[in-house]
């Protein structure tokens, strides 16, 4: 892989004055796809979270990536193609846009096992005696 490409353009997110929304495609969690991400000069590898298909025919993936080594984790979405983005690994699943059903899955509420509930939130305003 070449040291002299840049590192790719970030896609902005969709707004009401583009038209209609993306449609969006996820895979399962543990079958997710992969790109390397160029970024400060290195390949970084990203898991695909999902993946936006506009309607004036652009594609954007959300990728989950470590873009400067730190091991902190940032959600970013890229256009599809560019140079500063490859293919790493090719899932074994269909993507879906149909979330939780045929391969497809979106991230569920968190839910506090301290508090049992999904807001996390502590003391009275979460039903639980003290």
């Amino acid at each position: 892989m070449s040291d002299s490409v840049r590192e790719p353009m970030e896609a902005r997110p969709w707004r009401p004055e583009d038209g209609p929304p993306p449609a969006m495609s996820t895979w399962p969690l543990a079958d997710p796809p992969a790109l390397w991400v160029r970024a400060q000069d290195r390949w970084r590898w990203a898991e695909v979270r999902a993946r936006q298909d506009w309607p004036d025919g652009r594609v954007a993936y959300q990728v989950l990536v470590d873009l400067d080594g730190s091991t902190t984790m940032l959600l970013r979405t890229y256009w599809w193609p560019q140079p500063g983005l490859r293919v790493a690994r090719r899932s074994t699943s269909a993507p879906s846009r149909d979330a939780g059903r045929g391969g497809g899955e979106m991230p569920v509420p968190h839910r506090s096992a301290a508090a049992g509930t999904e807001t996390g939130l502590a003391g009275s305003e979460t039903g639980l005696k003290k």
